[in-house]
């Protein structure tokens, strides 16, 4: 898990071994040993690597999900990916249970459904979005005025 996420979080950052080694303060080669899993980091090395990342330690060491066959990497702090779900015959979803519980999002609740043609779709909490909505109008007015 750990070294398969090195690899994953240095290549989406488009980084070489050499230029985290110098972060953290050590060799290219040590890691490179970390990378491979022939050795695993001290615990404030990690948390230098999760810092860098913008991530969790925990979600450093332990994330091992997938969607499909495609390893998913650590989401940064605040951010999470649930995996999927399947589309009904009437376009309904399930939102996963964890989702739920983090997101407070309870029967009844409202929810925005935005799209955007190459990225897909996004729900988001209508007393939120309706929130960001009026702060936009009102500086929007704030900008006219002057």
């Amino acid at each position: 898990m750990l070294a398969e996420n090195l690899v994953i979080l240095r290549t989406i950052k488009g980084m070489s071994q050499e230029q985290i080694a110098e972060i953290v303060g050590i060799s290219r080669q040590s890691y490179a040993k970390w990378e491979q899993g022939e050795t695993i980091p001290t615990v404030d090395k990690c948390a230098k690597l999760a810092e860098f990342y913008g991530i969790t330690v925990d979600s450093l060491i332990n994330q091992n999900d997938k969607i499909g066959n495609t390893r998913i990497p650590p989401a940064p702090v605040g951010k999470h990916i649930w995996g999927s779900v399947v589309l009904g015959s009437r376009g309904q979803i399930v939102i996963p249970n964890e989702a739920r519980k983090i997101l407070n999002l309870n029967d009844g609740d409202r929810l925005i459904v935005l799209g955007d043609d190459k990225e897909g779709i996004a729900l988001v909490k209508a007393e939120v979005f309706e929130e960001k909505i009026q702060t936009a109008l009102e500086l929007s007015q704030r900008q006219e005025d002057m």
